[in-house]
């Protein structure tokens, strides 16, 4: 009798416990399927929300920078491109590269801004993708090193978040729900028309390079259309309006005895709550004199000490850092909010009549 014996190829004594063949339940290989054709979906499609936010992302900073009216204001303004430029520079390992951007501040932050647009817009679409993520990596490493480079800890700057997320898509390009992938699946069916392969390669340079230039020409469209009616100009710096602001710009110094120059301003240009903005004549820092109580003058340093950019002028008793969210108080120049954790340099202000001038840093 067989019952009771091993299968001939199953080792005496193995313990081995023989394999359930029976049949299949109803609709297992259809669900099994079914599960597969879900994962391979979901993988192929991962990256897309990543890449769909930072071309949204970056055509909108573009955009932002091209209506911003403190972006090209030049060196008066604490804002503006030449004046963020010119703090993140004593801050940055590659300081020495900035003298450019600091010498043609117009066309560098131009370049950027339109940069910017270009990179979004190439990534949202998918046009040449992986030629967009590295612009817009470079973009990214470029603000790393200018300006979040010596934020402690590390992981409160946006940059380097950045640089890491297009390095993913610079990885994978941008093949699906995109032009890149139009074009690469036309190249194939044309192969299996029997198309000659230096005759497909062409056609994709010919027809990406049509599509690079029409989006590339409704991208400065835009963005000149922007920054010619969306951007508000700049009003004239009047004590009027000053008074209105908050805010006025730079103003002469005023000569003192020994021949040097204290900066200072009309006592009419800094009501209460706003300020007026003068130049350190040491380090060319601007400086805001604030009068955060009627009768009551000080002064304080424009730069954050975080990482160097340039905070907003006084507004509701606070001084904003538009880079990484420090807060200070406009009153005393304490951290309220940080990264930041040291407060802003004060300076005393004197008042002479009906003029405030910048007195020595206390602090």
């Amino acid at each position: 009798m067989m019952e009771g014996t091993r299968d001939s190829v199953e080792p005496a004594g193995s313990g081995a416990q023989p394999v359930a063949t029976g049949p299949v339940p109803p609709g297992g290989v259809g669900r099994a399927a079914r599960a597969a054709q879900r994962r391979a979906l979901a993988g192929r499609y991962a990256l897309l929300p990543l890449r769909l936010f930072l071309g949204v992302t970056y055509s909108y900073a573009g955009l932002d920078k091209l209506a911003d009216s403190h972006y090209l204001a030049g060196a008066g303004d604490p804002q503006s491109f030449y004046a963020q430029t010119l703090a993140a520079k004593p801050h940055s390992p590659v300081g020495w590269a900035l003298a450019p951007a600091l010498h043609e501040p117009t066309f560098f932050g131009l370049l950027i801004a339109f940069g910017e647009l270009a990179v979004g817009l190439g990534t949202l679409f998918g046009l040449w993708g992986r030629l967009a993520a590295l612009g817009g990596a470079l973009l990214s490493l470029t603000l790393f090193l200018t300006v979040s480079f010596n934020i402690t800890p590390y992981y409160l700057g946006n940059d380097l978040p950045y640089l890491m997320a297009w390095t993913a898509v610079l990885l994978t390009g941008t093949p699906y729900l995109s032009v890149d992938g139009y074009l690469t699946g036309r190249a194939e069916r044309d192969r299996r028309r029997g198309l000659d392969e230096d005759a497909v390669r062409r056609r994709i340079v010919l027809d990406g390079s049509i599509a690079a230039v029409a989006l590339g020409g409704a991208g400065l469209l835009v963005g000149s259309l922007t920054a010619t009616f969306v951007r508000r100009k700049p009003k004239a710096t009047t004590a009027a309006t000053a008074s209105t602001a908050g805010t006025a710009a730079p103003s002469t110094p005023k000569p003192v005895a020994g021949g040097g120059s204290a900066p200072s301003v009309a006592v009419a240009d800094v009501p209460v709550g706003g300020s007026a903005t003068v130049t350190d004549p040491g380090s060319g820092d601007a400086v805001y004199i604030v009068q955060p109580k009627a009768g009551q003058y000080c002064g304080f340093s424009s730069i954050c000490t975080h990482a160097g950019c340039g905070v907003n002028p006084p507004k509701n008793g606070k001084l904003s850092c538009p880079c990484h969210g420090s807060v200070f108080d406009a009153a005393t120049g304490a951290v309220l909010n940080g990264p930041a954790t040291k407060p802003l340099p004060k300076y005393t202000v004197t008042k002479d009549g009906d003029r405030l001038g910048l007195g020595p840093l206390q602090s």
